[in-house]
């Protein structure tokens, strides 16, 4: 099974190209994801996990997520190897998105109302699409 969630925030605005064979849209992004324990006395640290997202995932994450924003993305890891001009083999590893969520609260700023007129209540997704449950309707 290859199965990544992460949570965390964008280190930038999503880049866009398009694929040179088909003309397809891949955004792409970094998310800065702190990890779960510190050392007592040590600031916390982060990792920075590259995203790939494709065609009408990728349109929307290139819309909608800015830098700084909280997001959830659920994909599966990729590792790509190539040679360089120089002959030298260089691999890249990097998550890609088959899920992607708003993880800010209404409350921090975040454009919804943009999203919600566009999308309705739905998340973006390159699976079935369901609904948005508000934070307020959590019990904890």
């Amino acid at each position: 099974m290859n199965k990544v969630i992460l949570m965390g925030r964008l280190t930038r605005d999503p880049e866009v190209r398009y694929t040179q064979t088909n003309n397809t849209l891949v955004a792409s992004f970094s998310l800065a994801v702190n990890r779960r324990f510190t050392k007592p006395g040590e600031e916390r640290q982060a990792d920075f996990i590259n995203i790939v997202a494709w065609s009408k995932l990728g349109e929307f994450c290139s819309k909608y997520f800015k830098k700084g924003q909280q997001v959830g993305v659920i994909g599966r890891l990729q590792v790509r190897n190539w040679e360089d001009e120089q002959g030298q083999k260089r691999y890249a590893t990097e998550v890609v998105a088959e899920e992607a969520y708003f993880a800010d609260s209404k409350r921090d700023g975040t454009d919804s109302a943009s999203f919600e007129n566009t999308f309705g209540n739905n998340v973006a997704s390159s699976s079935p699409e369901f609904e948005v449950t508000s934070g307020d309707d959590l019990p904890f």
